[in-house]
């Protein structure tokens, strides 16, 4: 009897992808169900050089509060907030507080683009 359970996660995609978020691996993984193992590999070495820890974007945030406000903008590809954070002091402070309460999201918005940029980088080359 074969097992077509979709909430499975596949053992390879974990080797690889051992620090990922819960959120992440959700998406992921109701991406890649038709995925070869060697698929999945290559898509795991793509993503995880790609992808922001949340942790990182939270101690960027801080860092924001006590030297440079918006580096975490700029490392999250958002270069217009950046400046504007910069130039401002991360809008007086409290842009920075706002986002270092939502690093999170910030980052999974982030993932998730490289989660679709990296599986359609993929599609390209099995064509």
């Amino acid at each position: 009897m074969e097992n077509n359970n979709t909430n499975t996660v596949n053992p390879v995609l974990l080797q690889h992808l051992y620090d990922i978020t819960p959120e992440e691996l959700i998406t992921i993984n109701s991406r890649i169900q038709r995925f070869s193992d060697g698929e999945i590999t290559n898509f795991a070495m793509i993503y995880r050089s790609k992808r922001k820890d949340p942790q990182t974007i939270l101690l960027l945030c801080l860092l924001g509060l006590v030297f440079v406000s918006g580096i975490h903008r700029f490392v999250l590809g958002q270069i217009g907030m950046g400046i504007l954070y910069f130039f401002t002091g991360g809008l007086c402070l409290i842009g920075t507080i706002v986002d270092a309460i939502n690093h999170k999201d910030l980052a999974m918005e982030y993932n998730g683009k490289m989660i679709a940029e990296t599986l359609s980088m993929l599609n390209m080359i099995k064509r």
